[in-house]
């Protein structure tokens, strides 16, 4: 396991909190770039698209990678 270092405890939960962030966010991109191509690029005129932000949004994804 992680021992009795303060860090080594850290490290190991920080490592699977990262994990399954990177799991939604690898998710939630693959929407956006779905809705992206079936209809308008602009979230404005694509609801799906528009939907799809919104959930990242609330997921705390960077905008770095919504606008990507």
């Amino acid at each position: 396991m992680s021992g009795h270092s303060k860090w080594s405890t850290i490290k190991h939960k920080k490592a699977k909190t990262d994990q399954q962030r990177g799991k939604v966010f690898s998710k939630l991109v693959r929407e956006i770039m779905i809705a992206a191509k079936s209809g308008d690029p602009d979230p404005d005129n694509n609801a799906r698209l528009r939907l799809a932000v919104q959930k990242a949004k609330e997921a705390n994804m960077p905008n770095d990678n919504i606008k990507r």
